[in-house]
């Protein structure tokens, strides 16, 4: 990953209507297998960058946030285009609305921002293959055990600034 003083990549909806930057890298990256994020996207899984919600600058466009139930049962909020409806980023219950789940796929490269972990393999498509270079868990996990100490100050700094 870029030197985070210089961390710029932007990314946008299908439309063209919203655009953002990311001012900073990911916190971390989720694949996610569960079954909510296979209906969400209709594929076989979703790659969120988890990051600060003050890390996103928008540069054209708003969104739009539209409640939606989660795995969990406490429900996400997305925030989508209004226009073409493309889900940009969301905001699960557990972690408030300091960090955002950044779809890697809206971003104009999202090669370069490759999963750190794969979650909820339960319910993984039996034909995706997983190369194990990368951690594999069953369901969620604690942070403390796979993110980086300087992702977890920053998230807990973000929490921390979060408006009750």
């Amino acid at each position: 990953m870029q030197e985070e003083e210089h961390f710029s990549v932007e990314g946008g909806c299908a439309c063209g209507n919203v655009r953002y930057r990311l001012t900073n890298s990911p916190l971390f990256v989720h694949c996610c297998h569960c079954r909510s994020c296979q209906r969400e996207t209709g594929a076989a899984f979703a790659l969120n960058a988890l990051i600060e919600t003050t890390c996103i600058e928008l540069l054209s466009g708003t969104t739009q946030s539209v409640d939606t139930p989660s795995h969990s049962g406490r429900g996400q909020k997305f925030h989508r285009c209004p226009a073409c409806h493309i889900a940009l980023w969301s905001h699960y219950a557990g972690a408030g609305t300091a960090i955002a789940f950044v779809r890697v796929g809206t971003l104009d490269e999202p090669d370069n921002i490759p999963p750190d972990i794969h979650i909820y393999t339960m319910s993984k498509q039996s034909w995706v293959s997983l190369s194990h270079e990368i951690p594999v868990v069953k369901e969620y996990y604690a942070a403390r055990d796979y993110w980086p100490e300087a992702s977890l100050e920053r998230a807990r700094i973000a929490k921390g600034q979060q408006k009750a």
